[in-house]
């Protein structure tokens, strides 16, 4: 593998990323948390906890017979494997509930604190192999330092 070259398993890292970026952004005042529970309950989360983003890339993957469309070279099945694991981990951790919060004390429900956590865990993932790969200019939220 190439050393920028992104693994599939990162897309959805970097989906979330770049949106918890993008309400930073316009929210320049906001914390990375801030940031992150501003992301919680938007249309990519919730296509993304849906299962709906992995269910469209497997799909898209299969319309071009699992042929990497940059590389030219053939998926393999355990990478199909992977993200079907992993959309299956989405939709545990980041499951959907009308009120997540405490009506009263604004405190996070222990499934919403769940959410946030794997979000924070997948923007640390996503800085890493910027990292890794010395992309430090794609280290926006400055979340593992």
């Amino acid at each position: 593998m190439a050393p920028k070259e992104k693994p599939y398993l990162l897309l959805v890292a970097e989906l979330i990323y770049l949106e918890i970026c993008k309400i930073k952004k316009i929210n320049s005042d906001y914390s990375n948390i801030n940031a992150i529970e501003g992301f919680i309950g938007t249309q990519t989360y919730k296509e993304i906890s849906s299962g709906k983003y992995h269910d469209e890339l497997i799909k898209k993957l299969e319309k071009n017979n699992f042929i990497d469309i940059k590389t030219k070279k053939k998926i393999p099945s355990e990478t199909i494997r992977l993200l079907q694991i992993q959309k299956d981990l989405m939709i545990k951790q980041l499951i959907q509930f009308p009120n997540l919060y405490y009506a009263k004390s604004h405190f996070p429900l222990e499934i919403s604190q769940r959410a946030f956590d794997h979000l924070w865990r997948m923007c640390e993932s996503y800085e890493l192999w910027c990292k890794e790969t010395k992309q430090n200019k794609l280290i926006i939220l400055n979340i593992i330092d």
